[in-house]
Parts: structure tokens; sequence; C-alpha cells
């Protein structure tokens, strides 16, 4: 890793102006130089946004050329570790606003939905919809379950989704968020249900990874394949 960036720093310094414009007319050296440059930069756009990139430029050939630097390093990691706690704390103000504005968008959703044909509501605050009756028993939080299912925001943006994968999940009951494990017990073998899921029963206020927001409300359409049995103990 440290030869790759060592390999883009010297790339990106070789160019003979920056101003100047590359092109496949340029040298090898300003065509690789440049190349190097806008990969680094897209791979970590959203890393240096703020960064003053003039400054950026003149840090990283002072430090390729071996020149003496205007700031000490005690000053440089002075510096850097107060960025961080105000880029931790603006990121952190961000996110509150978003659980905020996403768990009202999501009490408004369910209030709505819950009125619909065909919605059911369990004391939870799960609601459900069945879009095929199954037959037979229903797992129990320690079954060992069969699913096929996808995963939706409630603006209809798919973030997971088995089917799409052509991969049934296997897994017990009770190792998932609480809004499925509460559902699928609701189920029996073969059953297709359609979960709309509070954030609580959810993600919460953490949410998960980039796609899932803090607070987000969620739907899942559900089928109920196979009941494999107990889990081991």
């Amino acid at each position: 890793m440290k030869t790759a960036i060592s390999i883009v720093c010297l790339c990106a310094l070789s160019s003979v102006s920056f101003a100047q414009t590359v092109s496949t007319n340029s040298s090898v050296q300003e065509q690789v130089g440049y190349s190097f440059g806008y990969l680094m930069g897209r791979s970590n756009a959203e890393s240096v946004k703020n960064l003053d990139l003039d400054a950026f430029m003149q840090g990283l050939k002072t430090a390729a050329d071996g020149s003496k630097p205007a700031l000490t390093d005690e000053e440089m990691a002075h510096i850097l570790t107060q960025y961080k706690k105000q880029s931790d704390a603006k990121q952190l103000i961000e996110l509150k606003q978003k659980a905020t504005a996403n768990a009202k968008i999501g009490a408004e959703f369910l209030a709505a939905n819950a009125k619909k044909p065909g919605i059911q509501r369990t004391k939870s605050g799960l609601q459900y919809q069945v879009l095929k009756a199954g037959t037979g028993s229903s797992p129990k939080a320690n079954s060992l379950v069969k699913v096929n299912y996808e995963g939706r925001l409630i603006d209809g943006t798919v973030f997971d989704s088995s089917i799409a994968r052509n991969q049934p999940a296997e897994f017990q009951v009770s190792q998932v968020i609480q809004g499925w494990t509460e559902g699928l017990q609701l189920m029996k073998q073969g059953a297709q249900y359609r979960f709309f899921i509070p954030a609580e029963l959810g993600y919460g206020q953490i949410g998960s990874g980039d796609a899932i927001e803090p607070n987000s409300t969620l739907i899942f359409d559900v089928e109920l394949l196979e009941i494999l049995g107990k889990a081991p103990k």
C-alpha cells in the first residue's frame, strides 16, 4: 500500500504544469501522472472535498522533495486532531438531524399505511400484509429457516435482495432484527408476507452502513421457503 501511494505521489508531482491541459497528445509521463492523480482523487473524494488542494499539493511536494516542512510534526498532529474533532462533531450533528427527519417521515408513512386495506398491526408496531398464506407450522425463535426476501426503503430504494442474487438466506429466527424475528413467527411455511418495520424494530438510531440511515422505516417482502428445524445449541 505504501509503495502504491508513493508511486501515486511521485506521478502526481511529475506534471510540468498543473494548469496545463492533459490529453492523449501529452507526454506519457504527464498522462500517467494525471491518471494516477485522477484515480486517487476519485477514490478519496469524500475525504478531500473540504481540503485546500493547493496546500495539499504543497505539503505533498515538500515531503517528496525532502524539504523542511512549514509546520513541525507536533503542530501538524495538533491541527489534525482538532480537525478530526470538528469533523466528528459535525458528522454527529448531521446524523442527529437525519435521525429526526427520518423518524418523522417514518411515523407519517406508517400512520397512513395502517389505514390501507389488508394491513395488520401487532402490539410492537410491526405492520404486515399477507401476500400469500402458507400451510403447516410456524417457526419458533430458535428455528432455522430458509427464506427469500427483498428489502426496500420507503422511497422504493432496494438495499438488499436475496431474490436478485438468486440465493435464499438461511439463519436462526432470533438472530435477525426484531421486526423479522416477530414477523417470521406469524408466517407458515410457503407464505409470502410484506413487513413494514418501524426503526425501533429495525436498525434504530444507528442505521446500517450507507444504505440504511438512522431511524429508517423498512419494507421487506419475505417468502418463508422452509423451516429447517431447531438451531443446534
